[in-house]
């Protein structure tokens, strides 16, 4: 059990840590089990409310998937893939951004209202936030490689961070449901970490932070001594080119490599599966997750 000292002492600890960050942008990318675990959604929240508190301005831009997966099969609408992309038509599209705009991205701004924070929920298409185009999916067959049109699948054109700048300059923290808006006022589902880097090089946010289901980087997966706490952008680009990162690690550590081009200080790549990951990773020494740099 901890005593009265020893927890004066951790906040010693936090303390050059919330100097640093104070007055700064950190913006959260918050998906997988975080999301879906109500113990690890209250944690995640006392984290940010913590963040705020203490003069930090956290931005945060939520995924969905498995929750717009799961009402789909209740509309008896089966999802597919390809390339690891939903095919999302005009019907998929609607209910992807009623899931993600009308269902999550209120409760996360209840939830942290709740804790005492101001919280404000933001479409893409809210205030031209995020502009959109088709995104197209890349498939092989045989040694050729084909480009397909899967839908309302979007990626990002243009951000409009006034809106962000406005509400964090009024002491509130922006939600972002990641639904871009294309040149005829159309709806395009986007990865949400790509958004989330976006946003972050936008903002030239101090850190950027992605909350994942693995504890982070390894040169070999089976072999838990090979864990990587810190690369830089050009091993990262390396280590994707040599498949040392594949799969859907891929994704995320081109979201990092984004947000550093574009403007953010550091990107993280933590567990979400432990409880306050974020202020083990922001207030604390050791730190969890993989750390991508310049």
């Amino acid at each position: 059990m901890f005593d009265a000292q020893d927890k004066a002492g951790i906040l010693v600890e936090a303390l050059p840590y919330i100097q640093e960050f104070y007055g700064k942008t950190v913006v959260i990318k918050y998906g997988g089990n975080a999301m879906i675990n109500d113990s690890l959604k209250e944690k995640v929240m006392q984290d940010i409310a913590l963040m705020k508190y203490v003069g930090i301005h956290p931005v945060i831009v939520h995924g969905g998937g498995p929750e717009i997966t799961g009402f789909l099969k209740k509309v008896g609408k089966e999802s597919s893939f390809v390339s690891g992309l939903r095919v999302t038509d005009e019907e998929t599209v609607e209910i992807a951004e009623m899931v993600l705009d009308g269902k999550i991205n209120s409760e996360i701004v209840n939830r942290l209202n709740q804790i005492g924070v101001r919280a404000v929920g933001l479409s893409g298409k809210d205030a031209g936030l995020i502009k959109a185009t088709k995104k197209l999916a890349t498939v092989y067959e045989g040694e050729e490689k084909k480009r397909v049109d899967i839908g309302y699948v979007g990626k990002v054109v243009q951000v409009d961070i006034s809106i962000l700048k406005d509400l964090i300059a009024h002491d509130y923290i922006p939600v972002i449901a990641p639904i871009g808006v294309g040149e005829e006022g159309e709806s395009y589902n986007i990865n949400a970490d790509y958004v989330a880097s976006e946003i972050a090089g936008a903002l030239e946010a101090e850190k950027l932070l992605l909350l994942t289901d693995i504890e982070g980087i390894y040169k070999d997966y089976n072999d838990k001594s090979t864990f990587i706490s810190s690369l830089h952008a050009e091993e990262a680009r390396n280590y994707i080119k040599e498949g040392i990162i594949s799969g859907g690690m891929i994704p995320k550590v081109e979201a990092c490599l984004m947000a550093l081009e574009k403007g953010a200080g550091k990107t993280h790549i933590i567990d979400g599966r432990l409880d306050h990951s974020i202020i083990l990773e922001i207030f604390t020494s050791a730190g969890i997750g993989t750390q991508v740099e310049k």
